[in-house]
């Protein structure tokens, strides 16, 4: 080729070459920017969702603007509260909706410890009528041992399960929007990624601040919160297959040198700084195809759950400022639609029948005594709310630290895989507690109380439980309960007590007598439990009373100094009532028969009985509570002054002194309205009320002490607290009398 057409070659070459260079500089790059939304090949977008607990509300705010913009969402990761917000949108749940729910969160609702009361196990609600407070603590031969988190997550459960349309076990690729949540395994330090689940319990395991809420067991796995290791997980959307990711950074922020105070602050900063360095490393992987927004969140924290929406339009906020290049990313009105029609429809639980129920690693617990506890049966189709029961019914056992479920499919069968992880600080438990008392009339009174209990000595599931209390009642008393089959239905109870108590004698409103009883009493009851709903105890014992006058005339001393006692006794309760402390809805109910023989070698023949039940009803903060109690004598036999009824004190006929009525038989009823004033994070919060009360106190002992009909009314203001419920209060009754209260624990 000549020097010439070579020159006019290269010419032509160049003019090409400088043609596609300036063609390529007016088009993106593919690395720089994605095709348009509105092309035959958008690209797939997938919302990252950051940790930060109640900083976390300002994820809605954001998805509120993507769909106004019309912003397509074909996958989310999420991490943490990104992770229960993630997984609420992937299920079809609405912004509406999620607004909705976040309005009724608070710091309560999410980390209150128990689950409904109505679930607990009658066993395990008759704790709640002693002064046992605060947690239980394990105990062995080589110390104490400590339950891992101050809430254990099954409360937040519930509101997670509210969250999430998708009910059940489900693949997460198969709900109307893909998705994946972050966890992070406590024993190998690595994050966990969540692609299939019983959503409630991956969102929880998600959400689990050390510390705070108790790791999830699974697979032989202890999950805390995915905070620590990926908080922002955009390397789980990019293997999601994410072309453009929206990730909204919620930020943890670090503490102030004035907010580091102690111990907790510390362990804060801590896991603060861990989750910074592991949220840099992920946007250090955004590409200039990525949208990242970080809404200004200002001083609200990662535990302020009582103001979540306030937090969410700070996220709406944040996102209209990158409205330019959002809206690149809109699809067309009715192609959006069409696809916000199918992301919004809600997945149907596998509802197929289970060839069998597993129990997984259980040690100490009989797995039939488990299943029984179950209204899930093999061979029937498994409902999603029955299954959520059988799960807190199973917590409510308290037996157990988590409970959690996932579906194994094994060649030709389908399995029910119960995760039920046993408290790692039991078998053996001790809980203290602490009563005062004071009606400022010389009423005036302590106990201090400590239980052990020790669990599951044999596979029926025997129990042995010691209380020892000192104050002005003194006692010990043990009880071996010993069930007779798995179910743990019908049951037998050798029991033995040792107590001594002071009782002061009242004329009218004048102390004029004090006595010590000792009493001593050795018996076995026989019974039945409802489930969780009663018991009935049949069972006879003896003993020996020993009264003795401290103060008073010599005509008011005791009679003989050893009283001989044997009876027959039935006892009745059943409970469903929602609190013991301040019940806001339920019942409960009891009845209690004594019928002392002389063949058992008892010195007097007599029947005493006693019924007595409470109502409440609640609507918003307002609550009325209904209470009823009577008793007296059955027969023509006498009930012995050692015992007749002692009634009077606050809200026991409000006014009188504590004890200061006493007589053979009483009637007495109680209408009482309280209204709470402030909420609580893991107690009850505070109340104020006033109560109406009616009674009388027959055939009274002393003569010249009130009779017939005693009306009286109390007002008072009452806190829970770390120590048990305490009271401030006053009291009138008709006659003039008038008291004031100050109480620690059940004052009825």
């Amino acid at each position: 080729m000549s020097l010439q057409l070579r020159l006019r070659a290269a010419a032509a070459a160049a003019s090409l070459a400088l043609a596609a260079m300036l063609l390529a500089a007016a088009q993106p790059a593919a690395a720089d920017a994605a095709p348009k939304a509105g092309g035959t090949q958008r690209p797939k977008i997938c919302l990252v969702l950051s940790g930060g607990g109640a900083r976390g509300a300002a994820h809605v705010g954001v998805l509120k603007v993507l769909e106004e913009y019309r912003v397509p969402i074909d996958c989310i990761a999420g991490t943490s509260m990104g992770a229960l917000i993630g997984a609420a949108y992937a299920t079809g749940t609405t912004v509406a909706e999620m607004g909705q729910i976040l309005g009724e969160i608070t710091t309560e609702l999410l980390y209150k410890e128990n689950p409904p009361r109505q679930e607990i196990s009658m066993r395990r609600k008759q704790d709640d009528y002693t002064l046992l407070f605060g947690p239980e603590f394990g105990v062995d031969r080589t110390g104490f041992k400590f339950p891992k988190g101050v809430v254990t997550g099954v409360q937040l459960e519930s509101v997670l399960r509210r969250l999430a349309k998708a009910k059940g076990y489900h693949r997460f690729d198969e709900l109307p929007i893909p998705f994946r949540a972050v966890a992070t395994d406590l024993l190998s330090g690595k994050a966990v990624i969540f692609s299939q689940g019983e959503l409630a319990n991956v969102m929880r395991a998600s959400m689990s601040v050390p510390g705070a809420v108790a790791p999830a067991e699974f697979d032989g796995m202890m999950l805390v919160d995915g905070m620590l290791t990926s908080n922002l997980p955009v390397q789980t959307a990019r293997a999601m297959g994410a072309d453009v990711i929206i990730a909204v950074n919620v930020g943890t922020p670090l503490l102030k040198r004035e907010q580091i105070n102690g111990l907790v602050g510390v362990t804060g900063q801590m896991i603060s700084i861990l989750t910074e360095q592991n949220v840099q490393a992920s946007l250090a992987m955004l590409k200039p195809a990525d949208i990242l927004i970080s809404p200004e969140l200002g001083e609200y924290s990662t535990s302020d759950f009582d103001h979540l929406p306030k937090i969410a339009p700070l996220g709406e906020a944040a996102a209209r400022e990158l409205s330019a290049r959002l809206t690149q990313l809109s699809l067309p009105a009715g192609e959006y639609a069409a696809l916000r029609q199918r992301q919004s429809a809600v997945a149907e639980p596998d509802s197929r029948p289970v060839d069998e129920i597993r129990f997984v690693d259980l040690q100490r617990v009989n797995p039939k005594a488990a299943q029984a506890a179950m209204e899930t049966r093999a061979g029937q189709p498994v409902d999603q709310q029955t299954l959520d029961r059988d799960m807190r019914r199973l917590y409510g056992s308290g037996d157990f630290e988590h409970v959690n479920y996932r579906f194994l499919e094994e060649p030709g069968r389908r399995v029910l895989a119960v995760d039920a992880v046993e408290k790692s600080w039991g078998p053996d438990y001790l809980r203290f507690g602490l009563g005062l008392s004071s009606d400022f009339k010389g009423g005036a009174y302590f106990n201090l109380l400590g239980s052990y209990r020790q669990t599951w000595l044999n596979t029926l599931g025997a129990e042995w439980r010691t209380d020892l209390q000192v104050g002005r009642t003194s006692n010990l008393t043990t009880e071996f309960y010993q069930p007779l089959n798995p179910e743990r239905a019908f049951f037998i109870a050798p029991h033995l007590g040792v107590e001594r108590r002071a009782v002061l004698l009242y004329q009218g409103d004048t102390n004029i007598a004090s006595y010590d009883l000792k009493s001593s009493l050795l018996g076995v009851d026989v019974g039945t439990q409802f489930k969780r709903y009663g018991e009935f105890r049949l069972g006879v014992a003896r003993g020996e009373l020993s009264p003795t006058m401290d103060t008073g005339p010599a005509y008011l001393a005791p009679g003989p100094s050893h009283i001989a006692q044997g009876a027959y006794r039935a006892r009745l309760v059943l409970d469903q009532i929602d609190s013991v402390h301040f019940p806001r809805a339920g019942w409960r109910g009891g009845m209690h028969l004594y019928k002392s023989d002389e063949g058992l070698g008892a010195d007097q023949n007599y029947t005493k009985w006693d019924v007595d039940g409470i109502a409440a009803y609640s609507f918003g903060e307002h609550t009325f509570s209904f209470g009823v109690k009577a008793g007296g004598k059955y027969g023509s036999d006498p009930l012995p002054p050692y015992d007749q009824f002692q009634w009077g004190g606050f809200l026991q006929q409000s006014g009188y002194a504590t004890g200061q009525l006493l007589g053979e038989h009483m009637t007495y009823g109680r209408v009482m309205y309280y209204h709470r004033i402030m909420r609580g994070t893991l107690f009850e919060g505070a109340y104020g009320g006033i109560a109406l009360e009616a009674g009388k106190v027959g055939n009274p002992l002393v003569p010249g002490s009130p009779d017939g009909l005693l009306k009286s009314a109390a007002v008072f203001v009452a806190l829970d607290s770390p120590i048990g419920p305490l009271y401030w209060g006053y009291g009138r009754a008709r006659d003039g009398n008038t008291s004031l209260y100050f109480y620690v624990g059940r004052p009825f």
